[in-house]
């Protein structure tokens, strides 16, 4: 955890965190001076914004912003010429097909490149497809012989109350999860030490909490 916390202050100044570099960013930091990360972002406004943001980078060819659907941009990288690879999956799944899009994605990719790491996120909300987005990975990485982690954080209740004047008060996104097939053999281990931590310091009430659960 502390090297994530340092690199986030990394793009700030000062001790203060005010800045959240976001995923495209923290993985540059990540790459191996042969590796190659790609970005896909299919709205206008947003493409904008992450191409700007790439190019304050000055990371060349290392990495490319591509205005595609990444559900369907994704397959003329796999397989990678390295054999290698990690591929990220996190939709806003403000469309409620984008859970059905995400395991289309999962069962081609891996037709494509059985070997390859997948990681998709997704938020802990009271929709059906969102509940039952992990058990259908779950269910694919096992058919396929492949294994797998599914981590969940919690901060707080999903509760939806009301003021003392009637308004609704919506929690917001209480809790997300992410599935990954072929993960990191290390990695349940380093999420087993710090996932209560996350719990304990990011906690908004008492019901902040997390799971761990592995397989194949």
């Amino acid at each position: 955890l502390q090297a994530y916390v340092d690199m986030v202050g990394a793009f700030n100044q000062g001790k203060a965190l005010r800045v959240y570099p976001g995923s495209p960013f923290i993985t540059q930091r990540l790459l191996r001076d042969h590796d190659k990360l790609k970005l896909f972002e299919l709205h206008p406004t947003d493409l904008r914004a992450l191409a700007g943001n790439v190019a304050q980078l000055e990371a060349g060819r290392q990495v490319a912003v591509l205005h595609e659907d990444g559900f369907e941009g994704i397959k003329k990288f796999l397989p990678p010429p390295a054999r290698r690879a990690l591929v990220l999956c996190d939709p806003s799944y403000e469309i409620k097909s984008d859970y059905a899009k995400v395991l289309d994605m999962a069962a081609d990719s891996l037709k494509r490149f059985a070997t390859g790491t997948y990681a998709f996120w997704y938020p802990i909300i009271p929709r059906p497809e969102a509940h039952d987005l992990p058990r259908r990975l779950k269910t694919l990485a096992t058919k396929a012989g492949k294994s797998w982690l599914h981590a969940t954080l919690t901060v707080k209740s999903s509760k939806i109350t009301e003021t003392v004047t009637g308004d609704t008060k919506r929690p917001g996104l209480p809790a997300s999860g992410v599935f990954l097939i072929n993960p990191p053999y290390t990695l349940k281990a380093a999420l087993k030490d710090a996932l209560p931590q996350m719990a304990e310091l990011l906690a908004q009430d008492k019901h902040a909490t997390h799971t761990l659960e592995s397989g194949g």
